[in-house]
């Protein structure tokens, strides 16, 4: 009778509940994002080295003794300032010399054409023989051509002399010097004396794997595309370009196509040689809806994510994920915005769980 009644007691107490407080799943702890839908870029990312629009090595056309340099290794210079000067004093004396040889004969030339003249005017007559007005004629030609050779002796010297000053041929800057006054400077050297870089504009030169060179060829077909560089350690906004090259091969050894952004570089910012990182944008995706990444998941049927209803319980939603920009997703097919997605916890999930949301979407515990 006591065992009856014990019996009783406990199925008496199991029924009252309704339940089994032992066996009861309390909320899983999740946290969980919103399903976002906005314009969204589709870019590449890369890292790309800032390369010179021109580089020009400055040699000497002349020989002589380095008279003057008139500016400082490194100083930013403009197209036609002076930036050395040779000394000019053996070049105006050759051409003060080859400037007196052309007067010389040029006097010689004038009398041997009067000559030729004369005897022309005295064979005309009868009074002079033929043999004489050929020598005449010879030799007032043949001073004409020594004028005409000294016009060009004058001219050669003129433009040496001129060389004698070595101007810049572009705007851009200096690097290191490598000659000073009083050195000897050769005409056409192995070694320039100094290399100026253009940078305005400038290149930023960087690769591409193979796989992405056709969505760039489609876009380049499309519009312009945008390049951004953005220089490491650098709060600044990063500079914008556009894509202005795109090499004829594929480096087969890296399986990487090179790619070059040109860049207007006012501001100077971009320098050559530095690492920069480049953005090249293919195209702007509209209204595209987005879910951080971590919220997809991968089954056997493929990807879905844990969508939490009102009730806060959640659902496997299945899904097509497309782009992954930066940190989010863009969901093809599946998901509208508004919706809550988990984005933490989902080992501890299944179909059907109630979850409590650790950080309600920014807005503390939710239970």
């Amino acid at each position: 009778m006591l065992a009856m009644a014990l019996i009783s007691m406990v199925a008496g107490c199991t029924d009252k509940g309704g339940a089994n407080p032992a066996t009861a799943m309390p909320p899983v702890p999740v946290l969980a994002a919103k399903v976002v839908q906005r314009d969204v870029p589709n870019q590449l990312r890369e890292i790309g080295t800032v390369e010179a629009f021109e580089s020009i090595a400055i040699k000497a056309q002349v020989e002589g003794i380095l008279d003057a340099v008139m500016f400082k290794e490194g100083d930013f210079v403009t197209k036609g300032q002076l930036l050395f000067r040779i000394d000019p004093r053996p070049f105006a004396a050759a051409l003060r010399q080859a400037v007196a040889n052309q007067a010389r004969d040029q006097a010689d030339a004038n009398l041997a054409r009067t000559d030729e003249q004369r005897f022309a005017f005295m064979l005309k007559e009868g009074v002079g023989s033929r043999e004489q007005y050929d020598q005449a004629y010879a030799k007032a030609a043949s001073m004409e051509a020594t004028v005409a050779a000294d016009r060009a002796a004058v001219e050669s010297a003129r433009l040496n002399l001129q060389y004698a000053e070595i101007r810049s041929p572009v705007d851009g800057r200096t690097g290191e010097l490598q000659a000073h006054a009083g050195d000897l400077i050769k005409a056409d050297a192995d070694n320039p004396i100094v290399t100026i870089a253009r940078v305005e504009p400038i290149y930023v030169d960087f690769s591409i794997p193979e796989k992405d060179l056709a969505q760039v060829r489609q876009s380049m077909a499309l519009h312009q595309l945008e390049v951004d560089a953005a220089i490491p350690g650098d709060s600044g906004p990063p500079e914008h370009g556009v894509l202005s090259f795109v090499d004829n091969s594929v480096d087969k050894t890296t399986g990487t196509i090179s790619l070059k952004g040109l860049f207007q570089n006012e501001n100077r910012r971009l320098w050559p040689g530095q690492f920069v990182n480049a953005t090249l944008t293919l195209a702007v995706i509209r209204q595209a809806v987005l879910v951080p990444s971590e919220a997809i998941q991968t089954g056997q049927e493929g990807p879905f994510v844990y969508v939490v209803g009102r009730d806060m319980k959640v659902a496997a939603q299945p899904v097509a994920a497309g782009a992954v920009i930066d940190t989010e997703t863009i969901i093809e097919r599946g998901l509208s915005a508004g919706e809550t997605v988990v984005t933490d916890g989902q080992l501890r999930l299944m179909p059907g769980a109630t979850v409590r949301i650790k950080d309600a979407l920014g807005g503390g515990t939710t239970p």
